[in-house]
């Protein structure tokens, strides 16, 4: 079934589909050929940007359900700019990692664009330096 971004409570309910890990449900709201771009330097930038639904699958969900125990984000604010047709969404990530015992917390920002209803564009901000400090890579 798919589902629309048509307001900011859509994409609030995008976020706790997210957090659910219930990622058919996230993926109903993208276009079949979102652009997804997650930071540079983040664990997932390897091969970003990804393009289109097999892609954001299989390069994006399935590497964080196989890295992380734990993955949410919390918005603290979500608006609208362009007349709707970008959302932008600050808030923090709240993370654990596959064998790690503590959660982490990274500040992050992400930019939707939006048409006909459906995502066509993610763009990820992220505090790489805290995500790769908590990793163990620094």
């Amino acid at each position: 079934m798919l589902s629309s971004i048509n307001t900011i409570a859509d994409v609030e309910t995008l976020y706790a589909r997210l957090g659910e890990r219930d990622y058919e449900a996230v993926m109903s709201y993208l276009a079949d050929d979102i652009v997804w771009i997650v930071a540079d330097n983040s664990p997932l930038a390897d091969r970003s940007p990804y393009h289109g639904m097999a892609d954001v699958r299989s390069g994006v969900f399935d590497r964080l359900t196989a890295g992380f125990d734990k993955l949410v984000f919390d918005a603290d604010e979500i608006f609208e700019c362009n007349g709707g047709e970008r959302v932008v969404a600050l808030g923090y990530y709240y993370f654990r990692f596959h064998g790690q015992a503590e959660e982490r917390k990274a500040q992050v920002a992400h930019v939707w664009t939006i048409r006909d209803g459906r995502a066509v564009k993610f763009q990820q901000y992220l505090d790489t330096l805290r995500v790769a400090r908590d990793a163990g890579a620094l």
